[in-house]
């Protein structure tokens, strides 16, 4: 794995054969600088990064301070120098009590659950972090033969079920295990169907398009909240 932009020419980091650190894009190459923001926005220095966006001096200002790019990504740095991308500081969360949650940990953390396809953090000027979850159409049918069901049971008839929720407050508890309580998803919704490309909810690079999902869900996410 490796970490860069197109205003970084583009490689800044990588994991290199003889030095890997799986979970981490590597350390920094020979002649670059990161370092890592109070807020976590990851800064690059050094003769890669670019000198500004054509003909536009306003964009250039706003993320180039001192020969420091601004990335817009979140990140931190280990004591050995591997850097870790946490997520895009675009896509932070606020809570009602100003705690700010980088969702991307949590949802990856809850998508490596086999039974998981997809999963989106809300919570922004809300109380406490919740969840919408979907299931991985490929898992399910083996779940279904370990719990007793017929293979066909649809997904809206099964967000409910005792056994299913007890195995997606695993993958929860397992992301909440990495943030501190404050940042920990408290609730989730099991959705009646996975994000596609074809229904609007994903990009086609397959990253999840969250002001889409935040509308059509709109309900669901309000529901959470209410009471």
């Amino acid at each position: 794995e490796g970490y860069g932009l197109t205003e970084t020419a583009p490689a800044a980091a990588v994991n290199l054969p003889s030095a890997t650190r799986i979970g981490t894009v590597g350390r920094p190459l020979p002649g670059v600088s990161i370092r890592i923001e109070d807020d976590g926005e990851i800064l690059i220095a050094g003769e890669l990064v670019f000198d500004g966006y054509w003909r536009n001096p306003e964009a250039t200002a706003e993320v180039l301070t001192d020969g420091w790019f601004r990335t817009g990504d979140l990140g931190r740095l280990d004591n050995d120098g591997y850097l870790s991308i946490t997520g895009r500081k675009k896509e932070i969360i606020v809570t009602a009590g100003g705690k700010n949650v980088a969702p991307a940990v949590l949802e990856d953390q809850v998508r490596a659950h086999p039974l998981v396809s997809q999963c989106l953090v809300v919570g922004d000027q809300k109380p406490f972090i919740a969840a919408l979850v979907t299931l991985d159409e490929e898992a399910l049918p083996r779940w279904l033969e370990s719990a007793g069901l017929p293979a066909d049971t649809p997904v809206a008839d099964l967000r409910e079920h005792e056994g299913l929720r007890a195995e997606i407050q695993k993958a929860v508890d397992a992301a909440n295990a990495t943030v501190s309580k404050a940042e920990s998803i408290k609730v989730f919704r099991i959705l009646p169907r996975d994000f596609t490309e074809a229904t609007g909810e994903l990009t086609p690079s397959l990253k999840v398009k969250r002001q889409v999902v935040h509308k059509r869900y709109a309900a669901e996410i309000a529901e959470i909240y209410q009471g």
